[in-house]
């Protein structure tokens, strides 16, 4: 066949999950349920929260509800599925078109996680670092632009690695050693040459993760250094915590990232790689909420507020 032709014959795949597991499925699957539950209430809340309080219509609070919607649509993509996994095996095939777009939306949503969490720093490097200067350059307008950006080029990011993907040819086995169909355990099945693919997706996840997170890094080397010249230490610790939860996530979800994709995929060991997945699909976006909720003053005394007005609407 001719180049530039599409050669794929498997026209489904089969998600495997976690076949060494299978004793464990039902409290896998109840384990899990409980977990996708927590997160896309917990993230819901937040999302309500900050909209009914208008203390909080300031830019840091609306980073955050782009943040709880990432999160929801973020382990939404994969969660349902794999929880499907685990009820039957009939459950277990996705065909190949539903493979790609999941492939795809799962990586659009991670990269613009990046691109916010990046928005984010610098949001907290004009507060903490120019705080004169705040309320005129971080406007409505510019955090609009800001969380745009973040979204639209998370969805371009991908389309060039996914497009290589869906290039390839599968001629079988078809069954994927992993809980959702990630861009590692479908080059193992490939028939073709994958190093082009594997080199590319290389290249392109390591300079969207590294230019990233370096930016962040920049806007937290100055906020530390503004923090430690401020001579009191009640200042410190106010200034600090309008920034900790937010540091807190970013640590958490570049760990696991720059643990997974930041290296050639041939090194790749599947079996890590899962863990590392369930913790920024699953357990990261978990968190999300718990750290915003316990380390903000603000969303605390709003969230509190928001249950108070279910009891009494309930009573």
């Amino acid at each position: 066949m001719g180049e530039g032709v599409n050669q794929t014959f498997v026209t489904e795949f089969i998600i495997l999950g976690f076949p060494s597991l299978k004793k464990l499925y039902p409290f896998l699957f109840l384990l899990f349920l409980l977990i996708y539950s927590f997160t896309v209430t917990g993230n819901i809340i937040i999302f309500i929260a900050v909209l009914t309080n208008y203390k909080l219509q300031i830019p840091m609070f609306y980073f955050l509800n782009h943040l709880s919607a990432m999160e929801i649509w973020y382990t939404s993509v994969i969660v349902p599925k794999m929880l499907s996994t685990f009820v039957t095996a009939n459950n277990r095939a996705i065909s190949f078109k539903n493979c790609m777009i999941q492939l795809y939306l799962f990586s659009s949503l991670g990269a613009s996680e990046c691109y916010l969490l990046t928005a984010m720093a610098y949001d907290r490097y004009l507060a903490i670092c120019n705080p004169l200067h705040y309320s005129s350059k971080m406007t409505n307008t510019t955090s609009h632009h800001l969380s745009s950006g973040a979204w639209i080029g998370g969805f371009i990011s991908p389309i060039l690695p996914v497009a290589l993907i869906s290039r390839l040819v599968f001629c079988g086995p078809n069954q994927v050693n992993y809980f959702y169909c990630d861009a590692q355990p479908l080059l193992k099945l490939s028939c073709s040459s994958t190093q082009f693919t594997e080199t590319a997706i290389s290249a392109l996840a390591t300079g969207l993760i590294f230019s990233s997170f370096l930016l962040t890094v920049l806007s937290y080397i100055f906020i530390i250094s503004t923090i430690l010249r401020i001579p009191s230490a009640i200042g410190r610790k106010k200034a600090f915590s309008t920034c900790a939860a937010h540091l807190t996530v970013v640590m958490i979800y570049y760990g696991t990232i720059t643990a997974m994709y930041m290296q050639p995929m041939s090194k790749f060991s599947l079996d890590i790689n899962k863990v590392l997945s369930l913790l920024y699909t699953v357990v990261t976006p978990m968190l999300n909420p718990i750290i915003y909720s316990l380390r903000n003053k603000e969303m605390k005394d709003s969230v509190a507020k928001f249950f108070k007005r279910i009891k009494k609407d309930i009573d």
